[in-house]
């Protein structure tokens, strides 16, 4: 399914927004099914919608980046921890990772010592996760929170993306999945939430672009609970990130200042352009 929106400020007594967002449009695309192919159509679409996949390193005035956990290498992955600016130094593309939980990890590949697809975490998880794109999945140890900040890949000059998706396994509830978006002020662009399909191992995608490149930070809650060796909670595992190119952000001159206090904003507006 693909759904676009419009996001629409609601001018009020004390708001600090970005100019451009008086008529910013935004497309959202979010799909859930039993396996890669039932989202595979909204992936494509947004993969489209941002550009060209720019790869490692380097700066680009367009296109976009993907995060595909495939080539971190095992001194990085399960069951070791993954550096939050592994993706802006180690493999330059513009993203660090923060959480209010105690590390990442990236998955094991098969092969060795280490279960995959978290199974050294609870041994239900390599038979209720599925992935995307073969064969490592991502997670924040002790939180289920993950922020990702965007700068200028491979420099500490923030940076400011135009459109972010994440691919998702095992979304079993509505609601709890969700991702947010702020601008270079920590104001908040708007929440969607990701739609969930019951049963193991299916694979959910939201991204959502916008006409300019004004997100600064997500913020992805992936599920009710850190992955444990708990039962009945609903567990989620992240897959590919897929998001604009890190432009600069702007100077303080291109921001309109309206009061001191935060942008007001409503999601509305849908239509739906591919059938379930």
């Amino acid at each position: 399914m693909l759904i676009t929106r419009l996001l629409t400020p609601l001018l009020a007594t004390g708001i600090l927004l970005s100019a451009p967002l008086s008529a910013l449009a935004i497309a959202v695309y979010s799909s859930s099914g039993p396996n890669a192919a039932s989202i595979q159509g909204s992936v494509d679409g947004f993969r489209n919608d941002l550009g060209t996949n720019n790869g490692v390193g380097g700066s680009f005035t367009g296109g976009r980046r993907e995060i595909n956990w495939d080539g971190v290498p095992a001194g990085f992955s399960d069951p070791n921890n993954l550096p939050g600016n592994f993706f802006n130094s180690n493999s330059a593309r513009g993203a660090v990772f923060e959480t209010p939980g105690s590390a990442f990890r990236v998955s094991a590949n098969s092969g060795s010592a280490t279960p995959v697809r978290f199974g050294s975490i609870n041994p239900s998880f390599p038979s209720s996760f599925s992935v995307f794109s073969s064969q490592k999945l991502f997670t924040a140890i002790d939180s289920n929170i993950v922020d990702v900040r965007f700068f200028v890949p491979g420099t500490n000059q923030p940076g400011a993306v135009r459109g972010f998706g994440s691919l998702f396994t095992d979304v079993d509830l509505a609601g709890p999945t969700t991702i947010e978006f702020f601008d270079f002020h920590n104001n908040s662009l708007g929440k969607q939430t990701v739609l969930n399909t019951p049963g193991v191992t299916s694979l959910s995608f939201l991204g959502v672009s916008l006409e300019q490149a004004i997100i600064n930070r997500v913020r992805i809650t992936a599920g009710n609970a850190a992955l444990s060796a708990l039962d009945g909670f609903d567990f989620v595992a992240m897959d590919d990130f897929i998001y604009g190119e890190p432009q600069a952000v702007p100077a303080p001159a291109a921001v309109l200042l309206l009061g001191s206090g935060l942008a007001v904003l409503v999601w509305a507006r849908r239509k739906s352009l591919l059938p379930d």
